[in-house]
C-alpha cells in the first residue's frame, strides 16, 4: 500500500483530479455547444433543376426598374429598360456572390458588397466582379412575362 505521506502520491492524486475535471468540464461544453452549432449551421439544399419560371404579367414590372425573380435556388434579375425591352440576368454577383440589383440612379446593376457595378447586359463595368454576370432567356406570351435559360 503506497505511503499516503509521500509527495509523489498526493501529487499522482491531484493529476488525475485535474485530468477528470478537465475531461468532465470539456465533455459538458460538447454536449452543450454541438447541439448549438449544428442548429446555428444551415443546411444543405440540393439544387433545384428548374429551365423556366413565369415571372408575372407585363403590368406587373414598372418600366425602367428591376425586379429579383426566384429561379430555383437562385435569384435572377428582371430587368425593364427605359423603352419597355426585359433583361434577365442572374441577380448572383461573380465576386462574393452577394445579390444584386437595380440601380435607376446608376442606370446599372449593382452590388453593395464591394461596389460591384456591371451595365444593363451583365458585363462588369467597375469593381472586383472577376466575370459578367449569367443570361437567362426572357420570353413574352401574350402578357405573360417568362425567364429560361439560355441552352
Amino acid at each position: 500500500m503506497p505511503d499516503v505521506s509521500d509527495p509523489n502520491v498526493k501529487q499522482d492524486k491531484r493529476d488525475f483530479l485535474r485530468y477528470f475535471l478537465f475531461g468532465g468540464v470539456t465533455a459538458w461544453l460538447g454536449a452543450v455547444l454541438y447541439p448549438v452549432v449544428s442548429y446555428l449551421k444551415p443546411p444543405k439544399q440540393a439544387e433545384v433543376v428548374v429551365n423556366s419560371v413565369k415571372a408575372g404579367k407585363i403590368s406587373d414590372f414598372a418600366v425602367d426598374s428591376g425586379t429579383i425573380v426566384k429561379f430555383g435556388n437562385k435569384p435572377v434579375i428582371l430587368i425593364r429598360s427605359a423603352n419597355g425591352d426585359f433583361k434577365a440576368l442572374s441577380a448572383v454577383c461573380t465576386h462574393l456572390e452577394c445579390t444584386v440589383q437595380y440601380r435607376k440612379d446608376f442606370g446599372m446593376i449593382w452590388c453593395a458588397c464591394h461596389n460591384g457595378k456591371y451595365d444593363l447586359n451583365g458585363r462588369n463595368v467597375s469593381g472586383p466582379p472577376p466575370r459578367p454576370l449569367d443570361e437567362f432567356r426572357v420570353t413574352i406570351a401574350g402578357e405573360e412575362v417568362s425567364i429560361s435559360k439560355l441552352s
